[in-house]
């Protein structure tokens, strides 16, 4: 899968969630039921998760200004606008090519790309690592609470 590819599906799988929490969220106040929230939630936090780790890897392995890696990080947090970040960032070239820190690509300089590069030569174990990263973040924020208190 090239960078372009999995950028492009973690930015939609994040926009969808944020219309699958807002749509919970209308229900909830419109009186149909609150039971959606919950779920919608917890869905959306873990690709919000997943949608930061695959920003922070390709910002790395393309060697993004920080700018630019930020500015993608912000995206999450604004509904929908991880679909135009991810537009943009195609259009500037910024998800061009292939992974530069794959086998036989550059060598890696510094702890986070030496990272990326074993990511890249071992992708399944790389692949259970961030599951199980993002796994271990939601369940610690679970238990933190939800970002607006109740009540």
């Amino acid at each position: 899968m090239t960078p372009r590819q999995l950028y492009g599906r973690a930015a939609s799988a994040e926009a969808v969630t944020w219309t699958l929490l807002i749509l919970g969220m209308v229900l909830k106040y419109t009186g149909v039921s609150e039971a959606f929230v919950p779920v919608f939630g917890t869905l959306h936090g873990i690709v919000f998760l997943a949608y930061c780790v695959v920003t922070c890897f390709v910002w790395v392995d393309h060697r993004w200004s920080a700018g630019a890696g930020l500015l993608g990080l912000a995206s999450s947090v604004v509904p929908w606008a991880t679909v135009p970040f991810e537009r943009w960032a195609a259009r500037a070239g910024l998800l061009e090519g292939g992974w530069r820190l794959a086998p036989g690509g550059a060598s890696p300089a510094g702890p986070l790309e030496r990272l990326g590069a074993w990511a890249l030569r071992s992708p399944a174990l790389a692949a259970a690592a961030g599951v199980a990263a993002v796994a271990v973040a939601t369940a610690v924020l679970l238990q933190l609470g939800p970002p607006v208190p109740r009540g």
